[in-house]
């Protein structure tokens, strides 16, 4: 057994390989660009590599493509096989294991619950944490996140290894929740500690764009700026949230000019990519904003994508981005996908019964009485769409719309209530209430 730098016991014997993986796990925590690289040196080195293999399981299902569930059941049978080998494997190596099973089953719930569960004794290891942090969030379940990262608070102090790493998730947890003073002081402290936690950076960040403080938002993001343009994809939101506040205070060139630069400067169909992109156009859209034939750039890809229900969050910004671009044959796939998803099984079938479907309805403009009827519902529902506060604002402010356009005064008012609970008031969703009484 080997104890490796973030306190995982691994049963590999190869130096190199395990040298390889800590670099990987740094490389997931600080959304490092060679994070990839780094996992496929460990597996190298060590094929047989048990924890290298669960991660690589995760990594393929948090990507959310349809095409990458084989590839990550062929992570865990390869991790079954490897345990075996190794008389069982250590004990970290079968949680991991055990909660992959359940990812690749397709239960984020039930693997993230088995993570924290095999790892009660020692809730600061960070790997598991991190995963389980991870599919929460996709889950949208932050009180499952604030939870865990209290308990992790409990054995906290900062010369923990990833000590700098483990604050920043508790410091997005508490800013999920509304705990923005708490969350503001926790991520400065865990990018104090740990310059390269661009996780903890950006809970800060979210908390001035909570609270409307858009110039110390602006401020800190650029000064952070060093950090988070380093990461991998990471950078293009972190950019996204640096255009919203630019948005807030009306400043639509620069707005404009940080889209093309720094939130879609490459092509790409990783949909946590597209959401920034069709989040932000589309509250351009609604602020008046003549965007050019940039909805075009993302024909293509929303198109290739429009079958892929993989994961509900995912389909409906790829639905909004066909609607822009009025693709209604890809419209229409893409709600009857979510309409076959809504009767199966698993947590997204159960999150487009509940939430996706109507909320489909309404981005595509095909809702019918009975979906505008359950707006209430929707709102309620939406945090189990996945994503953060921030992210789910776009269906929020879709479902607002939808209000509006439809009279419906005393939605609209709810719609109101509920999210300023948790951010200040914006000129987007009073432009939607204009509209509205116009």
């Amino acid at each position: 057994m080997r104890l490796d730098t973030f306190n995982l016991s691994t049963s590999t014997v190869s130096a190199q390989a395990e040298t390889a993986f800590e670099e990987a796990v740094h490389g997931l925590a600080a959304h490092g660009p060679n994070t990839g690289a780094a996992l496929q040196a460990a597996l190298s080195a060590d094929p047989d590599h048990v924890a290298a293999l669960a991660l690589k399981g995760f990594a393929n299902l948090i990507l959310a493509r349809s095409e990458l569930t084989a590839p990550a059941a062929e992570a865990l049978t390869a991790a079954r096989r490897a345990m075996a080998g190794r008389d069982g494997g250590t004990r970290d190596e079968q949680v991991l294991v055990h909660a992959l099973e359940a990812a690749v089953g397709g239960s984020f719930a039930t693997a993230a619950r088995r993570l924290d569960e095999g790892f009660a004794e020692r809730p600061a290891t960070f790997l598991p944490f991190k995963i389980s942090h991870a599919l929460r969030f996709m889950l949208g379940d932050s009180k499952g996140m604030l939870a865990m990262s209290c308990r992790v608070m409990e054995h906290w102090h900062d010369e923990l290894p990833a000590a700098g790493f483990l604050l920043g998730c508790h410091a997005f947890a508490l800013e999920e929740h509304g705990f923005y003073d708490a969350a503001e002081a926790a991520g400065q402290y865990a990018v104090q500690l740990q310059p390269d936690d661009s996780w903890g950076l950006h809970a800060v960040s979210h908390v001035y764009e909570m609270r409307g403080e858009t110039a110390r938002g602006i401020d800190w993001l650029e000064g952070g700026r060093r950090s988070w343009s380093r990461c991998n994809n990471f950078s293009f939101h972190m950019a996204w949230h640096l255009a919203l506040l630019h948005l807030e205070r009306g400043d639509h060139d620069r707005v404009l000019k940080i889209y093309d630069e720094e939130v879609r400067p490459q092509q790409t169909d990783d949909f946590r990519d597209m959401a920034n992109a069709v989040s932000l156009l589309w509250r351009l859209n609604q602020t008046g904003v003549d965007v050019g034939d940039r909805w075009s750039d993302m024909a293509e890809i929303a198109l290739r994508r429009r079958h892929d229900t993989t994961l509900v969050f995912a389909s409906l910004h790829t639905l909004a981005a066909l609607v822009a671009i009025g693709e209604h044959s890809g419209v229409r796939d893409i709600v009857s996908g979510l309409e076959r998803k809504a009767v199966g099984h698993g947590d997204q079938a159960r999150v487009a019964a509940e939430v996706g479907v109507p909320l489909a309805r309404i981005i595509a403009g095909l809702s019918t009485a009975a979906d505008r009827r359950m707006l209430d519902r929707i709102v309620v529902g939406l945090p189990t769409v996945g994503g953060s506060n921030a992210q789910r604002d776009f269906f929020m402010l879709a479902v607002a719309k939808s209000a509006g356009a439809n009279g419906d005064s005393a939605a609209l008012s709810h719609i109101r209530d509920v999210r300023c609970r948790l951010r200040a008031e914006d000129r987007l969703l009073g432009s939607i209430e204009i509209s509205a009484a116009v």
